[in-house]
């Protein structure tokens, strides 16, 4: 008998997850009575139990043989035998309410009086259920997750009546299964897994219906940019789109606020079921023969993964702010349950508040749907300066990030980044010798840092920087001004031959200075926002602080002489086009593009970066037969590093390499 006074447990159902929960019970030690409504049904059960029991002991995941966690557990097809002198039961028949209802009535007649019943209903209200028994307060939910010897998740859900006991006991004896579980304070419809999991499902649906992104583009992004197991359509199919449809008509009939995917019902009424069936959004080989659908590492990337993510944060504010879950929960709970490298916090907070609000109003806008009206507590968070990682604070709070305020410019140190960021919004942030000062300064504090890998340069408010300070342009003489360029180009060149990568995040205006400082930069990221020029002939000047000579080098003399000879400003998009820019994001989701970038980078050996630079930024400016003998001296510097030693390694070991910087 466990702590809890727990020996023999009740499983109500020998299905997928009944016989699942059954060997949980076994391994942890418990007396299991299996029941269902045929031997055969059993006799496969058991026979599904041993094998998945064989395979955990050939991988040495068990403490004791096969036979003796089979001898726990014993089966009947009689509900009274099965729920005689039991201390705890487990329901997990099909989802049918009223199938449910009359199990739980009729077990009450049966069982002893101190047992605790639980439901693994995925949809259907506790409360409602427990309400059919003399025992509300010791009845909730447990809801585990598919396949249930391997998912740590369980979702412990509280009913109307269910007593702080019988929640503790619950919780604790999830842990005695070596589960992790997470608290649903409230029995709301779908409780955490699925009301986070249908918010992506569903804005997927729209996202193809609506706008026509195709289906394997966006499950590619899905997988290439989110970074997800699998995306959201390749996870419908296996679930199996009857069983996702039945979840979300039965959340939306009980006041979850969603529209139906006319994709998935479609489907369903042609019986492409999804894997099961061997078609639905994708073909397989056959029924219930899964194949990983293919994508192509680059495929996806010009999809919005903050607008697709953003429904689901939606979801999180909600759930915290009525106190169904904390944070920790529904991060929990999308980590173990759905399998996400991250948590809804963790990406929202990245992506910052203020532009998962931008994108939910976007969403708003372009849908006319009311289920993406940002909740009051993102509003709340966004008014009281609550944006996330750059403000230090969030959904959580970030004590490891610092801020060093110069005249002109912020420094926020940021692990594994630096960002400087100019900041006179009210004067779109007007390049000054005071702020080309203050950027060396900031690069030459995180030089050494080694928490520091990559610098990102970017701007307050609405600009990236709209230009030089034109009031320095008067009453100067010809030596003054050549002294002032000289300056700036200092500025420029400590940027683009400093030995880290540094990303130009372009939000906004970039013209005149603003953009030769980023054209300095090693990558520029903009929003689709962005406008981008070198428009000084307009004021009777030309470039002065590497317009000329940079943007030649980026795009070919005839675009650089268009665009400083007309002084006109371009978009983003067009910027694209011509080479200037590497990527362009919507304004939302630059933020996060930004820290993916530096996620990725900050992952490869510092040196080799710092070698790789050099080689192409002094090579350019070289006879090409120098430049290769620069590259062969700068090849012979890498191999010579640790780094390279263990690159080399990992590779032939095929696992990921843990580079140093040696």
């Amino acid at each position: 008998m466990s702590s809890l006074g727990i020996r023999r447990v009740a499983v109500l159902g020998a299905g997928t997850m009944g016989h699942g929960i059954a060997e949980v019970f076994a391994m942890a030690g418990f007396e299991v009575r299996l029941m269902d409504v045929s031997d055969e049904i059993l006799r496969n059960a058991l026979n599904r139990i041993r094998d998945s029991l064989e395979r955990l002991s050939k991988r040495g995941e068990l403490r004791e043989s096969v036979d003796s966690i089979m001898a726990r557990i014993s089966t009947t097809t009689d509900l009274a035998v099965a729920v005689k002198d039991v201390d705890f039961l487990v329901e997990a028949v099909p989802e049918n309410a009223e199938l449910k209802k009359r199990l739980f009535s009729e077990a009450d007649r049966y069982a002893p009086p101190h047992a605790i019943f639980t439901s693994n209903t995925s949809t259907i209200p506790i409360t409602e259920l427990s309400e059919t028994t003399g025992r509300r307060e010791r009845f909730a939910g447990m809801h585990f997750m598919n396949p249930p010897p391997l998912m740590k998740l369980v979702e412990i859900i509280r009913g109307r009546y269910t007593s702080d006991d019988t929640m503790n006991i619950v919780i604790q004896l999830t842990r005695l299964l070596g589960k992790e579980p997470v608290v649903v304070n409230k029995d709301v419809p779908g409780f955490i897994v699925n009301r986070v999991l249908f918010r992506v499902m569903l804005e997927a649906c729209r996202e193809v219906t609506q706008e026509g992104t195709r289906i394997v583009d966006l499950d590619a992004m899905a997988r290439n940019v989110l970074g997800l197991p699998m995306g959201p359509f390749e996870l419908l199919d296996y679930i199996g789109l009857d069983t996702s449809l039945f979840i979300v008509r039965a959340m939306m009939e009980r006041g979850f606020k969603a529209h139906p995917c006319p994709l998935l019902e479609d489907l369903v009424n042609k019986g492409r079921l999804g894997v099961k069936t061997g078609e639905g959004f994708y073909k397989y080989p056959g029924p219930g023969q899964y194949v990983k659908p293919k994508v192509l590492p680059d495929q996806g990337l010009d999809l919005d993964p903050v607008r697709l993510i953003a429904p689901a944060i939606n979801e999180l504010a909600w759930l915290i702010r009525e106190n169904v879950a904390t944070v920790d929960d529904v991060d929990k709970s999308v980590k173990l349950g759905l399998n996400y490298p991250w948590g809804l916090s963790d990406f929202a907070d990245e992506a910052g508040l203020d532009n998962i609000v931008d994108a939910l109003n976007n969403l708003r806008g372009v849908s006319g749907w009311e289920e993406y009206e940002p909740d009051p507590l993102l509003l709340d968070y966004v008014k009281a300066g609550r944006l996330g990682r750059k403000a230090g604070k969030g959904f959580r709070d970030y004590p490891e990030v610092e801020e060093r305020r110069f005249e002109e410019v912020v420094l926020r140190v940021d692990p594994p980044a630096a960002w400087i960021v100019f900041n006179k919004p009210d004067k779109l942030n007007v390049l000054t010798q005071r702020m080309s000062d203050e950027i060396v300064k900031a690069l030459r504090a995180v030089e050494d840092d080694p928490r520091v890998k990559v610098v990102v340069i970017t701007g307050n408010g609405r600009a990236f920087c709209a230009g030089a300070d034109i009031n320095q342009f008067q009453n100067t003489s010809p030596i003054q001004m050549f002294k002032a360029m000289r300056h700036y180009h200092s500025m420029t060149l400590e940027i683009e031959y400093y030995t880290k990568p540094v990303i130009a995040a372009i939000n906004g205006y970039a013209l005149g200075g603003g953009l030769e400082i980023a054209m300095a930069c090693d990558l520029r990221i903009a929003s689709e926002d962005a406008l981008l020029g070198q428009p000084e002939v307009n004021l009777g000047i030309i470039p002065g602080a590497g317009g000329t000579q940079r943007l030649t080098r980026l795009t070919n003399p005839s675009i650089s002489k268009e665009l400083i000879l007309t002084g006109k400003q371009i978009s983003a998009t067009k910027a694209l086009e011509y080479g200037i820019v590497n990527r362009v994001v919507p304004k939302h989701a630059l933020e996060y593009e930004v820290r993916r970038w530096v996620k990725d980078l900050a992952s490869k050996p510092p040196l080799a970066l710092m070698l790789a630079k050099y080689a192409i930024n002094y090579g350019i400016e070289a006879p090409i037969w120098s430049s290769l003998n620069g590259e062969a001296s700068l090849f012979g510097v890498a191999i010579s590093t640790k780094d390279a030693v263990e690159g080399v390694r990992a590779f032939l070991e095929k696992r990921r390499p843990k580079f140093t910087g040696e």
